[in-house]
């Protein structure tokens, strides 16, 4: 399948709105979307069956001051979203996006005071922290999943053993048991799913990905997808590259919401496991919740890498 380049600059902005759209990609091409100097926002729309059309729109991310000095008050949205693994590198920019979209968030912690930590003390009808280890069978009640709408999982950990490693933090308990876990405990009227996976996952065993994948990871995630493939729930599948920007466990909410994704002002989006490169993780979590309401990615896995693209607005 033809992949695609989108030009988000995930930032702070002001309240004006710029659309612009992506046309199909032909056969063996690609198609380009440059953006102006502006700050602007990911906005994934649907586009055929497993295409994509960008709808780059400049908008805040925070609560603006208006000229009369009055606060800006979005609607609330009507979705209840459980996100797991929202203290990581990309589920926190999930959760704090969320937040600042007043999407009504739940979170399932091995440690809950970590989200009073990142995000603040916050109304529970605003967010809501369960206590649960999605590597243990026997985690989950059925509390943790009513009311329940849509699901964002970011859980993961290194390819390869380090410091995260320590009590029991294998990619085949996190990757493979964990996301086996939950996803038997969900309800069947969950809407979406969104999984955040990896690419080179249908590749483990090529070089240069056999590599990456010496203790596993890979093959557990694909596992983990195969898993949701057949769980009967509403899914999609989002396999960066290379994860960077961040991860910014040590700051709060309001610097979260401030991140830029740098120079990487760029993203491509293919299908079929063929893109390889790096990721921004503000572009992953944008993605994460751009797909929650976009119909014709249900069912699909998509591979994101981040580029540096000249920004012209043509």
């Amino acid at each position: 399948m033809a992949t695609a380049h989108l030009s988000p600059a995930l930032a702070v902005s002001s309240s004006r709105r710029l659309t612009c759209k992506l046309s199909s990609a032909q056969p063996g091409r690609r198609e380009v979307l440059r953006s102006c100097s502006l700050p602007l926002l990911l906005g994934l729309a649907a586009a055929g069956r497993g295409g994509w059309r960008a709808a780059a729109a400049v908008e805040s991310r925070t609560v603006q001051q208006g000229e009369d000095g009055a606060e800006g008050a979005a609607e609330a949205s009507s979705k209840l979203v459980l996100v797991v693994g929202g203290t990581g590198g990309v589920g926190q920019l999930v959760v704090a996006s969320l937040l600042s979209r007043k999407i009504k968030t739940r979170l399932l912690l091995r440690n809950p005071e970590k989200a009073v930590a990142l995000f603040g003390k916050q109304d529970e009808n605003v967010l809501q922290v369960y206590e649960a280890d999605t590597r243990n069978v026997d985690a989950f009640s059925p509390e943790m999943f009513e009311g329940v709408t849509h699901v964002i999982c970011t859980t993961g950990t290194t390819a390869f053993p380090s410091k995260r490693w320590d009590g029991d933090n294998t990619p085949e308990r996190v990757d493979w048991d964990g996301v086996r876990n939950f996803v038997s405990a969900m309800p069947k009227t969950i809407e979406r799913l969104v999984l955040v996976s990896s690419i080179g996952v249908t590749k483990y065993n090529e070089i240069p990905w056999s590599i990456m994948n010496l203790f596993g990871v890979l093959k557990y995630k694909k596992m983990a997808e195969d898993f949701i493939r057949d769980s009967g729930i509403p899914f999609t599948i989002i396999r960066p590259g290379r994860l960077t920007d961040g991860p910014y466990t040590s700051y709060d909410l309001n610097t979260l919401l401030k991140a830029t994704a740098g120079e990487r002002r760029a993203v491509e989006i293919g299908q079929g496991d063929k893109l390889v490169g790096e990721a921004s993780r503000l572009v992953v979590a944008e993605a994460c919740i751009q797909a929650l309401d976009i119909e014709s990615t249900q069912g699909q896995a998509y591979e994101i890498s981040s580029v540096k693209v000249p920004m012209l607005l043509t």
